[in-house]
């Protein structure tokens, strides 16, 4: 009997439950394979005892629909810079990739499924060119991965945005105030492109572009003198002022080695008040919500291709590879390509940006 390990890391997101279902149906038509899942990425491994539980047609039925993941995943477990606590207390990070892909060969693995964005396939292919025979799925709701035209969670996360910012709409209009919603994308602003497109907002302040504050102020002005007197912002929580950087903070959490971002929705507000805004202004910081919930159709649909596809790549041995949606179709690539260029916004050539100017939304450039 072959085994399979299934783990899901990163920040959790529409459709992860969606890609486990459709590893293990696939599985089942097969008759000489089990599929496990590791809880909380490679903690479920890494611990002792371990948390390995097994994934059968009982415990993953209906689960195609439900938020979250039914094996839980980990932002702070990456087996490159361990955390392990010392003997005063303290937490130290550590290279423990040895004695991961030693346990996991002790566990008879026989493949692994890692389903996390652009930080757990970078450990993926780290994992694999150290022996692991790993095959990366693609999630995130930021839409970084430039491998993939789309990665499940990004549709459902816009959806999400662009109901928040119909929502603002009444309440901007009714009080004749400036509303700024704050979306998650640390480095690409797909989220807060596609939203403010759909919500029609007057100003969508992205990473990729930095804003002067004087321009937003002036757009806003302007839009006040010609009789609107409301107005919707929506921005991104890495999007940064000309000559000045995203807000950003160092975390205190231990395993966690991103800096924590958020609050820039608030940033933005002071400084048009500085500026000489003339509106009453006031905020909104959606945060995780985006993450949280039911998938929309579309991510369930490429959620449950996507899982079984990367199960075919098990049985066809195409390890160090990872699966993709690719001109309508499910490809694959290597790992080593799919991290290798981080999928911005292209300011010059991604047309929608083009779209949101044709329509009147400034960008603060």
């Amino acid at each position: 009997m072959k085994k399979l390990l299934v783990l899901t890391g990163g920040g959790d997101c529409p459709g992860l439950n969606a890609v486990i279902r459709g590893i293990v149906k696939r599985s089942m038509q097969e008759k000489d394979w089990k599929v496990y899942g590791s809880i909380e990425a490679y903690h479920g491994v890494m611990r002792d005892p371990q948390e390995i539980v097994e994934l059968d047609n009982n415990r993953i039925a209906g689960i195609h629909v439900k938020g979250g993941t039914i094996i839980k995943t980990t932002t702070k477990g990456d087996p490159f810079n361990y955390p392990v606590k010392q003997a005063d207390g303290t937490y130290k990070n550590e290279d423990r990739s040895d004695d991961l892909i030693a346990r996991i060969k002790d566990l008879g693995i026989d493949a692994v499924i890692s389903i996390g964005g652009d930080g757990s396939q970078r450990i993926s292919q780290k994992l694999y060119e150290k022996g692991l025979p790993v095959i990366g799925v693609p999630k995130t709701i930021d839409n970084d991965l430039s491998a993939t035209d789309f990665t499940f969670g990004f549709q459902t996360a816009v959806e999400v945005a662009s109901d928040a910012v119909d929502k603002l709409v009444t309440t901007a209009e009714s009080h004749h105030r400036v509303l700024i919603m704050e979306v998650m994308g640390r480095d690409a602003g797909w989220i807060a492109l596609h939203a403010s497109i759909a919500g029609g907002v007057e100003v969508c302040l992205i990473p990729e572009i930095p804003y002067d504050i004087n321009k937003v102020v002036e757009r806003i002005n302007e839009r006040y003198h010609r009789g609107k007197g409301f107005a919707n912002i929506v921005i991104a929580e890495g999007a940064k002022p000309i000559d000045g950087e995203a807000l950003e903070r160092e975390s205190d959490e231990i395993g966690y080695q991103m800096k924590r971002l958020g609050g820039v929705a608030y940033q933005l507000s002071h400084q048009m008040k500085q500026a000489g805004c003339e509106a009453d202004i006031r905020e909104m910081v959606l945060g995780h919500l985006q993450r949280g919930g039911t998938p929309v159709a579309f991510d369930r649909i490429l959620s449950t291709a996507f899982g079984v596809k990367a199960f075919e790549m098990a049985l066809a041995g195409k390890f160090g590879q990872m699966v993709v949606y690719k001109n309508n179709d499910y490809l694959e690539v290597p790992l080593i390509e799919a991290t290798g260029e981080y999928n911005y916004v292209d300011v010059n050539n991604t047309y929608l940006v083009q779209a949101a100017r044709g329509v009147g939304i400034s960008f603060g450039d």
